[in-house]
């Protein structure tokens, strides 16, 4: 089992920065992939950027894509999600997820999840 936990939402105001942070712990031999969603009120949930566990190689939804990183620590314990330049719009709950399949590409092949923490970003 994977365990996965948030830290590091808040509230901010547009134009302003967030860093995210998930720690990722337990029986990580088995993951493939860990990627970041947000799930806004009234919508659903979104994949806004991946890492493939072993490799490394990262992907990014084009409409966050140079606003937010994604990173790891070498020792593959926490993986960060760095948001700059916010907009109300990005207001949501950010959730870190695990998969055992390095490349998922629907929500259903998430397996791990950890409870989000919320972002809210004022006009």
């Amino acid at each position: 089992q994977v365990r996965l936990e948030e830290s590091g939402g808040g509230l901010v105001q547009a134009g302003g920065s967030l860093r995210l942070s998930c720690l990722v712990s337990g029986a990580t031999g088995g993951l493939g992939a860990v990627a970041w969603f947000r799930q806004a009120p009234g919508k659903e949930r979104e994949c806004l950027t991946v890492i493939t566990w072993n490799t490394g190689f990262l992907r990014y939804l084009p409409s966050v894509e140079g606003r937010f990183t994604m990173s790891r620590d070498d020792a593959k314990t926490t993986v960060s999600l760095q948001m700059d330049s916010l907009k109300p719009e990005d207001t949501a709950v950010y959730y870190c997820a695990g998969a055992r399949r390095p490349v998922p590409t629907r929500l259903q092949e998430y397996d791990y999840w950890g409870q989000g923490t919320q972002v809210t970003v004022s006009s």
